[in-house]
């Protein structure tokens, strides 16, 4: 029993020693260290798109007779891409020109009677001019001058219903000269023309298709305003500004990388996936550019000269600005709670305080890590 005894215990200190060895053999922590010179990216996915696109159709409806030009096409403003039947509105126009010619002949016609309107009141004028003379002098009768004086009012009641006859028929004029005028625009409209110098990117009728009004025909975008609309997260997109410098690399040349300048950034985020939109001008980018193809950008927010970047994964409870990671302080583990700012493209984030003195942030806090255990300090990778 008392070997037992003398056994027992040899082999629960052994095993206090063993567990003692394990718990004080300092554990392998990787540490980050500040670094120089360090450029602060935020990181975005999107799509190649034009600022300038439309789809463009004609103002009347009719069956397409002709179509001049194909998706990839260049044009350039006001050649024709395409033509409707113009039978049907030529006959409008043709109708509309008679109604005209008739107008211009009755307004002859009404100008002829005003002109025969004001000889024959000049001339009752001057025979009730004389007629009262002669009354005057007792040589005709007062019933004569009356029916002088009569005549006169007759006939200047006749040229006022001649003259506004003339301004009726002026007005019935102009009134056709305005339908013909619509029947012509509406024909003009029979021909669709480029609005500006434009790359065709998709052709979505043929000929002989019956279109109505505001059917897109074409869909055209101006090639000098192709650009980069990408979505940001909106955790990282309070440092965006207008003009900053951004990368670009495209999905189908991913070996290349591309200069790009921040020109538009939404003023309205995705609220469902809480992204913030931006729009970046290339500057070196191939041509000709695809619509719709995905493409990676990077923008440069600012360059820190000296910065202590910690990577999120060992942040605990982070909130955006504040959270807790592990430091390693006079050799040993320990927590603490440090205050964060800026965050870059490869998912660190700028340290701004609560690193004691002499203190190292560690970068992957490995298994087995506690409070106050012995830590030996590496490099992170």
């Amino acid at each position: 029993m008392r070997r037992l005894w003398i056994f027992g215990s040899l082999a629960v200190l052994a095993i206090g020693a063993a567990v003692l060895f394990v718990m004080e053999r300092p554990l392998s922590v990787a540490v980050v260290r500040s670094e120089t010179a360090v450029p602060l990216r935020i990181y975005g996915l999107g799509t190649v798109e034009a600022r300038v696109l439309s789809r463009i159709g004609f103002e009347a409806g009719a069956a397409l007779s002709t179509l001049s030009a194909d998706a990839g096409d260049r044009v350039s403003k006001g050649q024709e891409l395409a033509t409707l039947h113009p039978a049907e509105q030529e006959a409008r126009v043709a109708r509309a020109q008679a109604v005209m010619a008739a107008n211009t002949a009755n307004l002859a016609k009404a100008g002829a009677a005003v002109d025969r309107a004001r000889a024959q009141l000049a001339q009752r004028e001057a025979a009730n001019k004389r007629q009262q003379s002669l009354v005057r002098r007792d040589v005709a009768s007062a019933q004569g001058a009356e029916e002088a004086q009569r005549d006169e009012d007759v006939a200047r009641a006749d040229l006022a219903v001649a003259e506004a006859d003339v301004n009726l028929i002026r007005a019935e004029k102009e009134d056709a000269a305005a339908a013909l005028q619509l029947e012509e625009t509406l024909l003009a409209h029979h021909g669709l023309a480029a609005p500006f110098d434009a790359v065709i990117v998709a052709r979505h009728a043929e000929p002989g298709t019956v279109v109505k009004s505001g059917d897109p025909i074409f869909t055209l975008i101006d090639p000098g305003t192709v650009w980069i609309q990408a979505y940001i997260d909106e955790e990282r997109a309070g440092q965006l500004a207008l003009g900053q410098q951004g990368t670009i690399r495209l999905r189908s040349r991913p070996q290349d990388t591309f200069n790009g300048i921040v020109a538009r950034i939404g003023l309205e985020s995705d609220r469902v996936n809480e992204e913030r939109r931006v729009w970046l001008t290339c500057t070196d980018c191939p041509e000709p550019m695809y619509l719709g193809e995905q493409a990676e950008v990077r923008i440069t927010t600012g360059l820190r000269e000296s910065a202590l970047m910690v990577p999120e994964m060992a942040i605990s409870g982070f909130e955006g600005h504040r959270g807790r990671a592990w430091l390693v302080q006079d050799g040993r583990l320990t927590q603490a709670e440090l205050t964060f700012g800026a965050r870059d493209d490869r998912g660190r984030v700028e340290v701004t305080a609560g690193v004691p003195e002499g203190a190292f942030v560690v970068a992957l806090p490995p298994k087995g890590a506690d409070e106050g255990r012995l830590a030996r300090i590496e490099d992170a990778p």
